[in-house]
């Protein structure tokens, strides 16, 4: 079993195969932390210490007894109001006004399976896979209860936590904060790794020492953003890739987030992951439920190159769901940088027949094909086909594409739209706006209501009208601004429309692939603005940045593999000069980038000479050969882009039969010193011939050393190796 519980020392332990996870129910009905690291035995309550704090307040169970405090011990469930002066997970409005909760246990649960979570995307297993602990507790004063939820996938070293709240007492009350998992540490010194960024530059990794006070990051943008990722990672000062202890938190939501990180006066750190609490307060009648989002836990002792691993595979096999799950991906050429809003039927089938020369699998109509969209000032909201503008109709165009033996893919926003459409013109009040001012604008479009099921129906409606004109087998869903007029015309309770949102976007993108089971959806927000771990329980990938500049794109897909597997990485290759940047790389360094994700291509290949008309046919030829060692690998940063003159990366087997090792270099000076770049998790004592080169090397030597990258003069040359294990 992976989850016990002691009657007699009132302690459940969770185990996966390598880590363990204790708590316990004191004689107050507390529920506190005691551990989370590697995988030990035996009751850890004799870390907690009690003493007279001073300023720290005792509960009033605890009677004159002044060492007992919930601002010092360690605790699953923080709340505001219990004499704990840290950052609280709940925060709840009562009825009379009064803010306050205080949870104490009541029973639980040990359930085969893990849980899931209605209307909320979250890890899945089966029966054989995980277990389910499921704590319930009350605030004996206003009834309101919680259920703590507990998932534990013992093969993949995989906690999740999420909540259930209800309100079982009388009257209305507002949830003001709701975070999914707190983890308390009575000892010790940590870095704080988390991934910061913009528009076009996600996933920058920042690594600093968690210091006294509070270091919070999050999204107030209602997408979990390009900014901040709803991800982050505690590591001691000396963890390495390949060595030390590290915890990962990764929320599986795609709305405003707020992570905190918090080193108390008893050098005690508390780690909190969960809804952002900025614009929320969400009512709860009488017998309401309300849903905590859910959050991932893993830890490891043996670096953050195998905490990368735990994620992926989680992610990979328990989070992304539907047929391309496993199956290999269409390999595609979208239309944007080939012709942006300048589409027709002609234009996209001319690129297909590109497509189809040059051995790929779909060409994607991206934006311009519907309303009267032109430009991105009107149309967006008006989901028909302009058949003048295609000069056919949506179904002739796919029937043509489909004869070339090519799937079709299509790009959408179903959650904007512009002033100068149809859409608004009949119905203003469908979109998030403050009555009396003027809405603010972005990319000069507004956003849909979607906390309105009768906004989400009809535009699903609308967009169903189009799937069905034809063999549509992918679909790009864009969303391109952040939220900011936060106000429903249907709601009196404005604290709950970023959340409700939030639900609708997911109910609409689950009837959808419900409806279409063997289409691809892509997610996409201007890019890598909501790539989180929600939106791939939808969309398998994600593109993972508007910009495509090879040299950028090692660094933010350097950062974007500490949380996420190169499966959910949509990566292209893109014509030169950059349409983002304006530098040139060579076409090859753009392929090998691009072949750490989810290929495909964003140009227009009619514009290409021979020679790298065949350079492309190669790459595509390549990426196939390697597609499922790239999908199901373990995957290993080589080098930090950031600080290296190479960002290098690898896939290994999981037997270690085969490896797939790439590198790009950044700089070229005069007389540059050589780079070498070693291997990772290969088996020792083995054998690989390199097939380029044909040259045969031993493991502990490719691992110890490393192989040198050739000496060539250029800028930002890039090289890819494969090796295969010999038999003997």
């Amino acid at each position: 079993m992976s989850i016990i519980f002691s009657e007699r020392e009132k302690t459940f332990i969770l185990h996966t195969k390598d880590t363990t996870y204790q708590m316990k129910v004191d004689d107050y009905g507390f529920l506190l932390h005691l551990y989370y690291g590697r995988r030990t035995e035996g009751c850890m309550d004799y870390l907690l210490n009690y003493a007279d704090r001073g300023f720290s307040g005792n509960p009033y169970d605890a009677g004159a007894d002044r060492t007992y405090s919930m601002d010092v011990l360690p605790q699953e469930l923080p709340c505001q109001g219990t004499g704990d002066y840290r950052s609280p997970a709940v925060i709840v409005k009562n009825t009379d006004g009064s803010y306050g909760c205080d949870f104490r246990y009541r029973d639980h649960r040990i359930l085969k399976g893990k849980y899931h979570i209605s209307g909320l995307p979250a890890v899945y297993a089966g029966e054989d896979e995980g277990e389910t602990l499921a704590i319930d507790m009350e605030d004996p004063v206003t009834k309101v209860q919680i259920t703590l939820l507990y998932g534990v996938l013992w093969d993949l070293d995989i906690i999740t936590r999420s909540a259930c709240i209800r309100n079982a007492g009388g009257g209305k009350i507002y949830l003001e904060k709701a975070q999914a998992a707190c983890v308390d540490w009575l000892y010790g010194d940590y870095d704080l790794i988390s991934f910061y960024g913009r528009h076009a530059m996600e996933r920058n990794v920042q690594r600093i020492p968690v210091a006294h006070g509070a270091h919070v990051i999050g999204s107030r943008r209602g997408t979990s953003s390009h900014q901040y990722n709803p991800m982050m990672i505690l590591a001691g000062h000396e963890t390495t890739e390949d060595a030390g202890s590290c915890y990962a938190m990764s929320f599986v939501y795609s709305g405003g987030f707020k992570g905190e990180v918090e080193k108390d006066q008893f050098n005690q750190t508390r780690a909190l992951l969960g809804l952002s609490d900025e614009l929320f307060s969400y009512p709860l009648e009488t017998g309401d439920v309300f849903h905590v989002p859910e959050v991932v836990l893993t830890y490891t002792n043996q670096g953050l190159s195998r905490l990368s691993w735990n994620l992926h595979r989680c992610i990979r096999d328990h989070v992304c769901r539907g047929r391309y799950k496993d199956a290999p991906r269409p390999l595609l050429l979208n239309s944007w940088e080939a012709s942006y809003f300048d589409v027709s039927g002609d234009s996209v089938y001319e690129l297909a027949k590109q497509a189809a020369d040059l051995g790929m699998d779909m060409v994607v109509m991206d934006d311009g094909w519907f309303g009267k969209r032109n430009d991105d000032n009107s149309g967006l909201g008006d989901w028909y086909v302009n058949e003048e503008k295609l000069g056919e109709s949506l179904g002739s165009l796919i029937q043509r594409v489909n004869d070339l033996g090519l799937k079709f893919g299509i790009w959408l926003e179903p959650e904007g739209i512009n002033e100068d459409s149809g859409l608004y013109r009949e119905h203003p009040d469908w979109v998030l706006s403050i009555p009396g001012r003027g809405p603010v604008r972005a990319r000069n479009q507004l956003v849909l209501d979607f906390s309105r099921k009768d906004v989400v129906d009809y535009i699903f409606g609308k967009i169903c009208d189009i799937l069905d004109q034809g063999n549509i087998e992918y679909v790009k869903w864009d969303m391109n601004r952040s939220l900011a007029d936060c106000y429903s015309r249907e709601t009196a309770d404005q604290g709950r429309v970023m959340h409700d949102y939030v639900l609708g976007l997911y109910d609409f993108l689950e009837r959808l692939i419900q409806r279409y089971p063997d289409m691809l959806l892509e997610g996409c927000s201007g890019g890598g603005g909501r790539f989180d771990a929600g939106m791939l329980y939808y969309t398998p990938q994600i593109w993972c940045s508007d910009n495509t500049d090879a040299l950028d794109r090692v660094r933010i897909q350097y950062g974007t593999s500490f949380g996420y597997p190169a499966s959910s990485v949509g990566s292209h290759v893109s014509a030169v000069p950059n349409h983002q940047t304006g530098r040139m790389t060579p076409l090859h360094t753009r392929g090998i980038t691009a072949m750490a994700g989810t290929f495909g291509y964003e140009m227009d290949p009619g514009k290409l000479l021979p020679v790298e008309r065949e350079q492309i046919r190669e790459q595509v030829r390549e990426y196939k050969r390697h597609e499922m060692l790239i999908r199901n690998g373990r995957y290993y940063r080589l080098t930090d882009p950031v600080k290296e003159t190479a960002g290098a990366w690898e896939f290994v087997a999981e037997d270690g039969s085969e490896v797939l090792a790439a590198a790009v270099v950044q700089e070229v000076h005069g007389n540059m010193p050589v780079t070498y770049i070693r291997l990772k998790g290969l088996p020792e004592g083995c054998w690989y011939r390199e097939e380029r080169s044909q040259k045969v090397f031993a493991s502990d030597a490719l691992m110890e050393v490393g192989i040198p990258l050739p000496e060539q003069t250029g800028e930002y040359r890039a090289y890819q190796m494969y090796f295969k294990m010999l038999e003997s």
